[in-house]
């Protein structure tokens, strides 16, 4: 307990001396916070921060199997989600070079019977253009995803879907596109999606510790994934790993991902004018297999990705020569963010502690109080119910939510850092809640 307060007391004094310190001094601190609150059980994963080539940090946080108690280290294998789309990218542009294929082919000319295909371009399906619905957005997929599927039984599901718009005039997120093109480079390439992957990219970086995710999910030193509940970690919900294909299937380790980061600035995958093309931003903000926007001043270019039990990023301040990456096996853990800490503190900017909440006990009769419906505004809608032992909130449109006492009126969420407080009438009876997120506040009304 004492040593827990030093640290504490440690953090504050970090804290407090934030300007003026050494790249090395500031991953200190960011190592700092990260085993905080890992005890807080608020983070766990693994983290890497290099600058100019030099890492800064590289290190495991927390356990990447409960049970057996193994540690995560920097070699621990995480699924890598949507941070897999750079590398099917990558290896789009690798056969362009190649002269296997074209962006500027049509779908058609791969699969010959997609309808509209004449219309949809690989640079379409690149840049989330296409218009294809995406296939994880359905409503079949969640009764779906546990089964084994092959490339074309995944494609087949969004095949003969309506398409959302013209390809090329909008952009909508779609991981359709990008399980296209594992089609694709499985066809130019005559090879399996995983054999050309790490024939093209994993072994000439010297990557040993990446590749396509094992249909059987046996893969030795990797992370499991696990979801945050009321009696604590649990394994995350089965995802069989051949559904996402090109457009999440992906493992890596924060180390080869280092390697990835430094490979990016060579030309030891493609020469420097079709990097410039993978990097070039397209609609919103959008390249290919990247994200492009500014911290502040500094050019940034990165991708997240978010799978059952996982939440992954890697950030590039290519200006800087700075790489920040953050690779987790809790997919629920919020209340605390690390990359966005990891960042503030590179740059030199203030970061705010989440504040902890503390779950008191209550008289169970206390909730059937609080259940009704709240107008946060015209259309969206907090509806509060109760199961007689615990109390939850749904707004419009998203997943319901166990939320948790601190006062009677006063209660918080831990998959996200809100709170809320419902308000009484001059009678004492319930009739408005306030939503307090992000130091917003957002009344309302009960109407039911």
């Amino acid at each position: 307990m004492k040593k827990y307060l030093f640290i504490l007391l440690l953090l504050c004094v970090f804290l407090s001396n934030s300007n003026g310190q050494t790249d090395f001094e500031k991953a200190a601190r960011i190592d700092l916070m990260l085993r905080v609150h890992t005890k807080k059980n608020m983070f766990s994963g693994s983290v890497l921060i290099a600058k100019k080539g030099k890492v800064l940090l590289s290190k495991g946080y927390g356990l990447a199997n409960t049970t057996s108690t193994i540690s995560n280290t920097p070699t621990t294998k995480f699924k890598l989600a949507s941070v897999s789309k750079q590398f099917t990218a990558m290896a789009i542009m690798i056969l362009q070079e190649k002269g296997k294929l074209s962006t500027e082919d049509k779908l058609i000319k791969y699969i010959p019977d997609y309808p509209n295909g004449d219309k949809i371009t690989i640079h379409h399906l690149l840049t989330h253009t296409s218009g294809i619905p995406n296939v994880t957005a359905l409503p079949v997929f969640d009764s779906i995803k546990g089964n084994p599927h092959t490339l074309e039984q995944v494609i087949a599901l969004t095949k003969n879907k309506p398409l959302e718009f013209e390809p090329g005039s909008k952009f909508n997120y779609s991981n359709s596109g990008y399980i296209l093109l594992t089609y694709i480079i499985e066809t130019a390439s005559g090879k399996k999606f995983g054999d050309y992957m790490k024939e093209a990219i994993f072994d000439p970086l010297g990557m040993k510790n990446s590749g396509l995710y094992p249909s059987n999910g046996i893969l030795k030193n990797a992370a499991t994934g696990y979801t945050e509940a009321n009696e604590g970690l649990i394994p995350a919900p089965y995802i069989d790993m051949t559904i996402p294909a090109g457009a999440g299937a992906l493992y890596s380790t924060v180390e080869d991902l280092f390697l990835w980061d430094q490979a990016l600035y060579t030309e030891k995958l493609v020469k420097k004018e079709t990097m410039e093309k993978i990097m070039t931003v397209y609609k919103d903000n959008y390249a290919y297999g990247w994200m492009v926007t500014k911290y502040k001043e500094h050019k940034k270019f990165f991708h997240g990705g978010g799978i059952e039990g996982f939440n992954t990023v890697i950030n590039r301040f290519t200006d800087d020569e700075l790489c920040i990456i953050i690779l987790k096996n809790v997919d629920n853990y919020q209340l605390f963010n690390p990359n966005k800490m990891a960042t503030a503190i590179m740059f030199d900017e203030k970061f705010d502690l989440p504040v902890e909440h503390k779950m008191i006990t209550l008289d169970k009769s206390v909730y059937k109080k609080l259940v009704g419906d709240y107008e946060l505004e015209p259309g969206f809608i907090l509806s509060i119910t109760t199961d007689g032992n615990s109390v939850f909130a749904q707004a419009t449109g998203q997943d319901k939510n166990e939320i948790y006492p601190e006062a009677e009126s006063k209660y918080f969420l831990k998959v996200v850092d809100a709170q809320l407080e419902f308000n009484k009438d001059d009678k004492g009876n319930i009739n408005s809640v306030t939503l307090l997120q992000g130091g917003a506040k957002m009344p309302g009304k009960k109407i039911k």
